[in-house]
């Protein structure tokens, strides 16, 4: 597994246990830590992506259900609602990995945690969220904008 997918690994299994347990995420994190030894700067990666999606993850969850509607949240697999948000938030928030980049790594993080048919609901999906890029990109800047203000003060 190439070092970034392995810190986007680790993230993704973060983001399904705080999903599903509520466990505190400072918590799991450094427990994902502990189980999957990454070099400092891979462990700062998959930190920016957990509590990158955190705050979003209603915003994901909804610009998700309006863009891709054919796929309603609630019958999402978690596993797969969790690569959605983690790929979705790479390319439209964080905007440091290209969009194709995020696809491929969000399809290859599917073939290893999701069931058979995961790849390509995962790809149809973003697919679909990738045709509205930089319309998504603007509203969720300006959402984790809010956030960020709310954190400082």
């Amino acid at each position: 597994m190439k070092p970034r997918t392995r810190a986007r690994a680790l993230a993704l299994q973060a983001l399904y246990e705080i999903d599903l347990s509520n466990h505190p995420p400072a918590d799991v994190f450094r427990s994902r830590l502990e189980e999957t030894s990454l070099p400092t700067a891979l462990a700062e990666f998959a930190r920016q992506i957990i509590f990158g999606v955190l705050p979003l993850r209603e915003d994901l969850d909804q610009l998700i259900a309006k863009y891709a509607p054919d796929w309603p949240l609630d019958q999402i697999a978690a596993i797969d609602r969790n690569i959605l948000r983690l790929a979705f938030w790479e390319f439209a928030v964080q905007r440091e990995t290209p969009l194709k980049v995020a696809i491929n790594e969000a399809v290859e993080l599917a073939k290893l945690y999701g069931s058979d048919s995961a790849p390509r609901f995962i790809n149809g999906v973003l697919g679909t969220l990738a045709d509205h890029e930089h319309e998504l990109q603007e509203i969720l800047k300006n959402k984790a904008a809010k956030i960020a203000v709310k954190v400082e003060t």
